[in-house]
């Protein structure tokens, strides 16, 4: 869905914006969502390919176990009612654990590479125990998603130091608050909105957008 023009006049714009500023003082451009567990499990690969090669092979063999539902990772949660899929769980938490402890010593010379790499491994995280829920259906899974979401969120406001700022683009559901929606007061589902507003309080800006010209494509199920 980002992969419009807008959002390509965006970017060009932002390299010019950061032109000449020094690190500290450069704006970013960050995904929040938990999806494409494929690409983050090849850029961890990656990563410990370059800093600890002994650390990139056992983090293959522990991404083994989801490697038939990297492309398709929406059966997985079927598939774990069998009892061999049942470890993916704790050898996926235990590598990402394994990413974090060594945060002194990877992130030393290359911080950004070491935040991306971090950010990937808990996503793999996240999205395995998304998949494994969402199977059953009801709120935990889109908790998990938004919550997810705002924990990433986190992450990356505290690398950027005390007076970093961030605008969330995101669809209306995620961002308004969702206790005072249907959402909240029905279905038991919060969102990043209202995770921000519980932190952040009137700091936090929830801005709703509509539309009132145009067409819409849609299917009847």
């Amino acid at each position: 869905m980002w992969r419009n023009t807008d959002v390509a006049a965006f970017v060009e714009w932002m390299r010019k914006h950061n032109a000449g500023k020094p690190a500290g003082e450069r704006a970013g451009f960050f995904g929040l969502d938990l999806y494409n567990m494929r690409s983050s499990i090849a850029a961890v690969l990656a990563y410990l390919d370059g800093v600890d090669p002994e650390a990139a092979a056992a983090a293959r063999e522990r991404y083994g176990c989801l490697t038939p539902w990297q492309r398709e990772p929406s059966t997985y949660g079927r598939a774990v009612l069998t009892e061999g899929y049942r470890k993916c769980e704790a050898e996926i938490l235990r590598q990402c654990q394994d990413i974090l402890k060594k945060k002194l010593d990877y992130a030393a010379d290359d911080p950004d590479g070491f935040l991306d790499a971090a950010q990937n491994a808990r996503l793999i995280a996240s999205a395995e125990r998304y998949y494994r829920i969402m199977y059953y259906g009801g709120a935990e899974s889109w908790n998990l998603r938004d919550t997810h979401m705002f924990e990433t969120l986190g992450h990356i406001l505290d690398t950027q130091g005390p007076r970093s700022k961030a605008v969330v683009w995101a669809h209306n559901s995620h961002i308004g608050d969702a206790r005072l929606t249907e959402m909240g007061a029905v279905r038991d589902e919060l969102n990043i909105g209202q995770l921000c507003r519980e932190k952040f309080g009137d700091a936090a800006s929830l801005i709703g957008f509509g539309t009132h010209t145009g067409t819409v494509a849609a299917a009847s199920d």
